[in-house]
């Protein structure tokens, strides 16, 4: 039965009514005869504070609020991928149809296509014992997603049927027989309240990268496959770059890209690149592998707080499946806000800078969702979210209490620098300031999978750049003339690692990916001509003449080479430096 109660005051997304002692908290609620969707946050003694999702201007006491006794929750189902959604999964495509180009109020829309039929072919038959977690059955979503449909949670028992054919999302396709006798229908689709965590059987330690093809971060700061990373920067720094290119070419199954209180305009950028942007791996488009969530800056504010958890239940309900997700939350600045205007407007106690108390409890509970992880079900199955959030501090300040209270939680910290970004040096990550504390686990799997030699790189790599901080403070008190030859070669080898390495054109067809062989390739000619270059001016080779050599101009064009062409190149331009520098100091000798 609806509980059913009036409005007492409305103050922007929030409002306020009365009689509404048999309601619980969370629990949504249609707000006036338009139906607004709402969620309750507070309930005293028979007042309840409800956070509406949408415009609620107009609204006036004395209206009716009716709570539905249900959770927020999403659908999860086939249909998910390649689709758009808001903040409380309004599918945004099916509102265009029905609404027009401007979103209505008050519009009851079903996540997933009730109509459409999808291809169900079942995994298992008649008598089998399932358990929650176990595969039934798979659909092909499309040309290369294979939907894969699990028993929902809470049920086991004895299959006493399936079926194969065409189907819509509610339609039964199994039904289970209970240990306690009663029988469950199964359908391809399954609801999930978006503020409880999916369950699983065990969390498993992060032991292997989400290799990206962004050297910076493969290389200097990686991300573990399971691993949460924060990208903090001033407006302008290139935080929704960074992202875009991470959900690109990251190197996971699905992506989840979570638009939180960003400009319209950029999320407009993610629709129209993502359909036209092949995918490395199977040649389609991207979006064939993509699930976008949009809830821009000028939609209503407290679906925005909602949309972080609609994202990271969608990417739990892939992980069940065995896949790996990363999930791309831009940005979680926007969301803090929102959480600050909702406690503001409930009268909390505000904490530092005006955010709720519980501002580092909610972040915490959102990150602590990713994981790589054993999945339920009967047979070993392991899947993986990845969460990768922007920060978007004010002013750039570094100090405030969202990005103070992600780094607190986070694992990997790629800092944005607008100096760098105002220098053109993309992707802006300061390689002085930014840190992974998954290196030391990714270290064997480098060793393994890369060469033996990678992390000798990496470290002489981080050591030159660093080196050459401090060398640049005595260049401009006295110039670069009064350094060493050596410093000048130390200075010369951390340009061409900045300029050659480091940055990296997202707009060019080749390097807008790189490879984990060509990176490898790439540092070992860079530091090969550091360390032959020292070992030269030792012997008395002339400065100007190592810096001058023709395969420099070879070396800082190796980021344009294409794959398939990498093994011939990079060898031939090993072979050149080698002679060249040789025979600079057979010169000298003579």
């Amino acid at each position: 039965m609806m509980n059913q109660g009036r409005i007492v005051k409305v103050s922007g997304p929030l409002v306020v009514a009365e009689n509404m002692r048999d309601s619980n908290m969370l629990d949504v609620v249609h707000v006036s005869e338009k139906k607004l969707i709402g969620e309750i946050l507070e309930i005293h003694e028979d007042r309840a504070s409800i956070q509406v999702y949408e415009e609620t201007s107009g609204l006036g006491p004395g209206e009716i609020v009716v709570s539905t006794r249900e959770p927020l929750s999403v659908e999860l189902g086939p249909g998910l991928i390649e689709n758009i959604f808001d903040g409380i999964q309004r599918p945004l495509d099916a509102m265009r149809l029905l609404t027009g180009n401007n979103i209505t109020r008050g519009v009851q829309l079903n996540a997933l296509d009730r109509t459409k039929k999808w291809p169900f072919n079942p995994t298992v038959k008649a008598g089998d014992k399932v358990v929650a977690g176990d595969i039934i059955g798979v659909v092909q979503e499309n040309e290369i997603f294979q939907h894969r449909i699990l028993v929902p949670y809470g049920i086991e028992g004895t299959i006493e049927s399936i079926e194969s054919g065409e189907f819509t999302v509610d339609s039964t396709v199994a039904r289970v027989k209970g240990n306690d006798g009663k029988v469950h229908e199964l359908t391809l689709m399954q609801k999930w309240p978006v503020r409880k965590a999916r369950p699983y059987k065990e969390k498993l330690a992060p032991t292997e990268p989400l290799i990206t093809g962004q050297r910076v971060i493969d290389t200097l700061f990686p991300i573990a496959s399971g691993g949460v990373a924060a990208i903090p920067g001033p407006f302008g720094s290139g935080k929704t770059v960074v992202q875009h290119q991470l959900a690109k070419w990251a190197e996971a199954d699905l992506v989840v890209y979570i638009g939180c209180g960003e400009r319209g305009n950029e999320m407009t950028d993610v629709l129209r690149e993502f359909p036209e942007l092949k995918d490395p791996k199977t040649g389609h488009p991207l979006m064939k592998r993509t699930v976008l969530i949009a809830n821009t800056s000028d939609m209503p504010v407290a679906a925005r707080e909602a949309s972080i958890y609609t994202g990271i239940t969608i990417a739990e309900y892939f992980r069940d499946m065995g896949y790996t997700v990363a999930l791309m939350a831009d940005s979680t600045s926007r969301w803090a806000e929102a959480l600050r205007e909702m406690s503001g407007r409930l009268e909390e106690m505000p904490g530092e800078e005006g955010y709720p108390a519980y501002l580092s409890s909610r972040l915490s509970q959102f990150y602590e969702r990713a994981g790589k992880v054993r999945t339920l079900g009967s047979e070993e199955r392991t899947g993986a979210i990845s969460a990768i959030g922007a920060v978007s501090p004010p002013g750039g300040d570094l100090s405030e209490p969202v990005t103070q209270a992600t780094l607190r939680i986070v694992k990997v910290f790629w800092g944005l620098d607008y100096n760098l970004s105002y220098r053109r040096h993309f992707p802006a990550i300061n390689w002085l300031t930014s840190y992974s504390l998954y290196q030391d686990r990714l270290t064997e799997w480098y060793r393994k999978n890369v060469s033996r030699d990678w992390n000798k790189y990496r470290a002489d790599m981080m050591r030159i750049l660093q080196e050459e901080a401090e060398l640049q403070e005595i260049v401009q008190l006295v110039g670069v003339d009064a350094l060493s030859p050596m410093d000048r070669v130390t200075l010369e080898a951390a340009r061409s690692i900045r300029e050659d390495y480091l940055q990296q054109n997202a707009f060019n067809e080749v390097d807008t990916y790189s490879s984990l062989d060509k990176q490898y390739w790439m540092l070992k000619i860079i530091l090969a001509f550091y360390y032959n270059g020292q070992e030269a001016v030792k012997k008395g080779a002339s400065i100007d003449a190592l810096f001058s050599m023709p395969v420099r101009e070879k070396i800082a064009r190796l980021k344009y080479v294409p794959h398939e062409e990498m093994n011939t190149v990079f060898a031939q331009v090993e072979e050149e430096l080698n002679s060249q520098i040789e025979a600079l100091t057979s010169q000298d000798g003579r």
